[in-house]
């Protein structure tokens, strides 16, 4: 089964749909979304869609009417397509911890959702995670995501090594293979070994080989689409591994071990 472990909805989801069967995609990692770039027609409507992108990695998109429109959505497009889509909840980071402890129970856990992401807590501040952690700790151990790319900064990477360390149950995810920082996402990931690394949005073929040549057993395809699209995605991945069993974990076997798919 080739699994993708990073997209946002899309709108319209035949789109995305498309994308992935034109890819071989089987499944995908399902995240809401605020900014849909996949809407703009024209760079003044991309500026627009990205802005919303802009304020929620500032931390300042955690709106309850963005929240709640983002959530109706994924529970869309989820129920629509549920032999293609998995789904992941999120978390608003500015809640006291005893309120997000409640939101995993109810908005993840009792939604029947597989894990929790792609959290994006502002730069510097990756420690915020923290009482998430602790819930998906309390809930089995459910996998967390972590936005990796900017504003993500080398000194939150190590943040959530650490925090990794701390909670060993909880698979912790960081995406975009640590965005500017990778050589030092692959070393923390490789070191930490309740950690994962999510590939997508590379800027050189290199940094997919050198990940998957240092951790072949926790590195992930993901294409982080609309930002990325799925067939590029898998070719990259398939154009620096061999067929055979590191190529069958990286593109679904390790992430479909984690969420208990056959």
């Amino acid at each position: 089964m080739i699994i993708d472990a990073h997209s946002h909805v899309h709108d319209p989801v035949e789109h995305h749909l498309a994308g992935l069967d034109d890819a071989g995609v089987d499944r995908t990692v399902l995240f809401a979304t605020r900014p849909h770039p996949e809407r703009a027609v024209d760079l003044a409507s991309l500026r627009h869609e990205m802005s919303a992108l802009d304020n929620a990695l500032a931390g300042r998109g955690n709106d309850a009417d963005g929240y709640r429109t983002a959530r109706r959505e994924l529970d869309e497009a989820l129920a629509a397509h549920p032999d293609r889509f998995i789904g992941f909840g999120a978390v608003p980071l500015d809640l006291p911890e005893e309120r997000i402890a409640a939101v995993v129970e109810r908005d993840v856990v009792g939604r029947g959702l597989r894990g929790i992401g792609e959290l994006t807590p502002p730069a510097g501040q990756a420690a915020r995670i923290e009482p998430v952690l602790r819930a998906a700790h309390d809930h089995g151990g459910l996998p967390v995501v972590v936005h990796g790319f900017a504003p993500t900064t080398a000194e939150d990477l190590r943040t959530l090594s650490r925090l990794a360390t701390r909670y060993r149950a909880v698979p912790l995810v960081i995406s975009q293979l640590g965005g500017m920082h990778w050589m030092e996402a692959i070393e923390l990931v490789r070191d930490t070994p309740s950690m994962y690394l999510e590939l997508s949005t590379a800027n050189l073929i290199f940094a997919v080989r050198m990940a998957v040549q240092e951790i072949p057993e926790r590195t992930l395809f993901g294409s982080d689409a609309p930002y990325g699209d799925p067939l590029l995605a898998r070719t990259t991945v398939e154009r620096v591994t061999s067929p055979g069993e590191v190529r069958d974990r990286v593109l679904g076997g390790t992430v479909g071990a984690l969420l208990g798919l056959g």
